[in-house]
């Protein structure tokens, strides 16, 4: 999986943008402003941002430019009073996720244009992220891991087939856009090896333990072979038609599992891509490691599972240790 190379021209970023759309079947409007349009480019194709990130950014930023022209100004011109008038007002509003993501966003937008020489200050140097109140992610126990595992029924094609997904999922920490993005060279099953795509198109290379490799195996000889009826297909994970599973396919196959492990609603795919994380970190894993394993850019996002290995760690001490038990009972 070669890298391709990115545009970095105003006219080869335009072109790259219409290629992104054409490929999606949408296209996201063209920004009124030519150097927010520019910023946007630079955090798609510099940054490697996903496209749904960025289409986030620039719809925040389109907003709060409508509100500068009301007061008779652009972004460029903007006062440090004008961008706090947006942020006390309709950039303030909503979700406290929603308008940490606009601060985001409006401070990346000057930091460029200071960086570029458009401005030589920064209106939005004391402005405040709002602070959010950190949700720890639904994680699965290793019990509660195998028997969802063990619920599966591995006969027959699609039974090989699902087995293999779970197991991925949990076994390499996939996302459910990178399991659906495997292809069948992907997957080193002598090696122990995946290689995805994770955000941003940044390629990485997971290792795979033996339970993932026997079920892929199994799959990708017998199960995947039958689904394909002597078709070729470069995706990894079919469906009952010979067709790439989609991620509501995933989601089907996921409830089928839990409702025979009554656990319907105990997990959603994600939830074992934070199983797999935590159990790395709980058996003794570096955060680097696991880091890396995530295809996290930043180590922030990966130490959230310190959280909730620490939370566990507590509810053991405070249900086991004599001393914590008798506090408890007293209060």
């Amino acid at each position: 999986m070669a890298d391709q190379p990115r545009p970095t021209g105003g006219g080869a970023a335009a072109r790259g943008r219409a290629d992104t759309g054409r490929r999606r079947g949408t296209r996201d409007p063209a920004p009124a402003d030519p150097r927010i349009a520019e910023f946007l480019d630079h955090l798609r194709y510099e940054r490697g941002l996903s496209d749904n990130t960025v289409a986030a950014y620039g719809r925040d930023l389109a907003a709060f430019t409508t509100f500068l022209a009301g007061a008779g100004t652009v972004p460029g011109t903007a006062t440090a009073d004008e961008v706090h008038a947006w942020f006390a007002g309709p950039g303030g509003a909503g979700a406290g996720a929603s308008v940490a993501r606009r601060t985001a966003a409006v401070r990346g937008l000057y930091a460029y244009l200071v960086r570029e020489g458009v401005r030589e200050d920064d209106p939005t140097a004391r402005l405040r992220t709002p602070r959010l109140g950190q949700d720890l992610p639904r994680v699965l126990s290793v019990e509660e891991v195998e028997a969802v595992l063990a619920a599966v029924v591995p006969a027959g094609p699609l039974g090989q087939r699902d087995l293999a997904a779970l197991e991925l999922l949990y076994g390499c920490g996939l996302r459910v856009s990178e399991l659906l993005g495997l292809r069948d060279g992907d997957v080193d099953v002598e090696g122990g090896l995946v290689r995805c795509v994770g955000k941003g198109d940044k390629e990485r290379v997971v290792p795979m333990g033996s339970a993932a490799a026997a079920a892929v195996s199994r799959y990708v000889a017998d199960g995947r072979r039958r689904l394909l009826r002597g078709r070729r297909r470069p995706e990894l994970i079919l469906n009952a038609r010979g067709g790439p599973l989609t991620r509501q396919g995933v989601d089907y196959v996921l409830r089928k599992v839990l409702r025979r492990a009554d656990m319907l609603g105990a997990a959603s795919a994600h939830t074992f891509r934070h199983s797999f994380a935590t159990h790395l970190l709980a058996a003794g894993a570096d955060l680097r490691s696991v880091q890396e394993m995530l295809g996290h850019a930043d180590v922030a996002t990966t130490q959230l599972y310190t959280h909730v290995t620490v939370e566990h760690l507590r509810e053991v001490f405070l249900e086991t240790h004599p001393r914590a038990r008798r506090r408890r009972q007293a209060e």
